[in-house]
């Protein structure tokens, strides 16, 4: 099995000079199992350029993809009009997602919303492959190929789902967009403990998924100091993401979900300050920072 980044940053594309090196696309992850399934974690605009390279090696029979979306905000699913197999006869696009509790919308609505005339020129009947949507319940392990996906709930201001990807022994995780569960009750308050109790039982459930995973792919967008000031936007820090990793016994970590203002020099800067100071903490835990186009495989 192998995992392909094909965006890294978070929140919004930021393309130009300052985001060369590690890419300035919005998240998408190409995953291949051992009999060669294609696997895409979200569809953000690293999807667009995904599809060129689908087409540039494709084969008779067109393209079969299948899409796993963490959520359904922008930065994840912004490229999915574009994705080009969508409008080429014979292929075959399914697209998984969880469906949400305050609307009730299953995984469909994501491409309902953005293929209104109103959105995008293009509507979905004019697209010449199938697509199929498979809403996924929670906790869910399916079988797509010779690979399984589990799916568990992260913390993020919208249900997102973290996914676990296996094959014949090899794990990839995937957080989405994650941030570590704190208590929102100060100390005292009479919900206190038992929203410590809840947050406890949460951060173990995602634990146990993520358990001995050969890569944890993680939502690294803040450094602590930056944190305090965006608490509850969702999102994790490097900190964070080292802790969970040595937590769970993941042999190794790649941070992603680049925070869109930071350049590739701050970038560097960031991770060679966390890394120092994790140092001693590593023991064979390798550490990663991800960029377009780093192609991993798991042997």
């Amino acid at each position: 099995m192998k995992f392909t980044f094909w965006g890294v940053r978070g929140s919004i594309p930021s393309p130009g000079p300052r985001t060369a090196r590690y890419g300035g696309n919005t998240t998408c992850i190409e995953v291949r199992s051992d009999d060669d399934t294609l696997i895409i974690i979200d569809g953000g605009t690293g999807i667009f350029s995904l599809a060129q390279s689908l087409l540039q090696n494709k084969k008779e029979g067109g393209i079969h993809a299948n899409i796993f979306i963490t959520h359904s905000h922008w930065d994840h699913i912004h490229g999915l009009p574009f994705f080009t197999p969508l409008f080429v006869r014979g292929s075959r696009v399914r697209l998984h997602g969880v469906t949400d509790p305050v609307t009730g919308n299953g995984i469909e609505h994501v491409m309902g919303v953005q293929l209104q005339n109103s959105y995008f020129p293009v509507s979905e009947t004019q697209m010449d492959a199938t697509i199929e949507y498979r809403t996924l319940l929670v906790d869910e392990t399916i079988e797509v190929g010779d690979a399984t996906v589990q799916n568990v709930v992260m913390n993020h201001p919208v249900t997102d789902l973290g996914y676990r990807i296996q094959c014949n022994g090899k794990s990839v995780f995937f957080t989405g967009d994650h941030e570590p569960h704190y208590n929102i009750h100060p100390a005292g308050h009479p919900e206190h403990a038992a929203y410590q109790q809840w947050m406890e039982e949460r951060t173990a459930a995602i634990d146990a998924v993520v358990q001995g995973v050969d890569a944890l792919i993680v939502d690294c967008s803040y450094t602590r100091e930056e944190y305090p000031a965006k608490q509850g936007w969702g999102h994790g820090t490097f900190d964070s993401a080292f802790s969970m990793a040595l937590r769970t016994g993941a042999k190794a970590l790649y941070c992603t979900h680049h925070e869109p203002t930071r350049s590739d020099d701050e970038l560097e800067a960031v991770f060679a300050e966390v890394m120092a100071r994790h140092a001693p903490l590593l023991g064979n835990l390798k550490v990663f920072l991800a960029y377009e186009g780093m192609e991993v495989q798991l042997t």
